[in-house]
């Protein structure tokens, strides 16, 4: 079912998403060559709750750490260990926060030093091409706007999206209807309305889209070990057209 927002409420998503997107910026911050990447699951834990919310993620399902850090081929969910980050790892960073009773969402994937330039590449069209999903996201549109706007320029650069795992709407719940794949035909899907709120995130590969979870029960791996980029923001659509509210000033 569609949850339209009121404007107390899209407020409130807006303070949720705030605290959420000042804890990432803690963690990118920390992001360096041989740094556990549990110590930055703390920082992440320890920056929402200074902002006066609460990890989403931790418990959620089972999940047994407040941030999921993955890296390289490393697609989403990958649980916070000893593993020390290094030197020309592609790390994605994906983070949850409640607070007054709603959900913040987001993801960033950071290169660390200097990487190859496809690495670079993947970074610079998987950010684009959310931003080109979340310009489709405007009244009057169709739900799979979004998803082909994506999908066409993540396929355009000779890269992949993956198709398991997809974006969602967001709210009171972290993952509430409806889902939101990466990839589809335009002027498809449910007719979009100001007021809906969304969590869109492009995952995309070098390789296939294909994906497996490892024996953990979590991490998600790309089928053919390329490397991997993820970015999300959370977005409330308006009569005037889309806000991130996951974004900072």
């Amino acid at each position: 079912m569609i949850t339209i927002k009121s404007r107390d409420d899209i407020a409130a998503l807006r303070r949720a998403n705030r605290a959420a997107a000042e804890a990432l910026a803690d963690v990118v911050k920390a992001v360096k060559p041989g740094v556990q990447t549990r110590e930055l699951d703390e920082i992440a834990r320890e920056g929402i709750v200074r902002r006066g919310g609460k990890p989403a993620f931790l418990g959620y399902m089972g999940y047994p750490a407040s941030l999921c850090v993955s890296l390289n081929e490393q697609v989403v969910h990958g649980i916070p260990s000893d593993r020390k980050i290094k030197q020309g790892d592609l790390v994605s960073l994906d983070l949850g926060a409640v607070k007054d009773g709603f959900v913040g969402d987001l993801a960033v994937t950071v290169a660390v030093g200097e990487v190859e330039p496809r690495a670079q590449e993947l970074i610079r069209v998987t950010r684009e091409s959310l931003y080109k999903g979340i310009d489709q996201a405007r009244p009057g549109n169709r739900l799979y706007d979004i998803s082909a706007a994506v999908e066409a320029h993540v396929t355009s650069a000779g890269f992949s999206v993956v198709r398991q795992f997809v974006g969602h709407g967001i709210g009171r719940d972290m993952h509430e209807e409806p889902q939101i794949p990466n990839y589809g035909k335009a002027g498809t899907g449910l007719r979009l309305k100001a007021g809906m709120t969304f969590a869109i995130e492009p995952m995309v590969n070098v390789g296939t889209w294909q994906v497996k979870v490892l024996s953990d029960g979590w991490t998600v791996v790309t089928g053919d070990g390329s490397l991997s980029a993820h970015f999300e923001h959370s977005i409330a659509i308006t009569n005037d057209g889309p806000i991130i509210l996951s974004e900072l000033d």
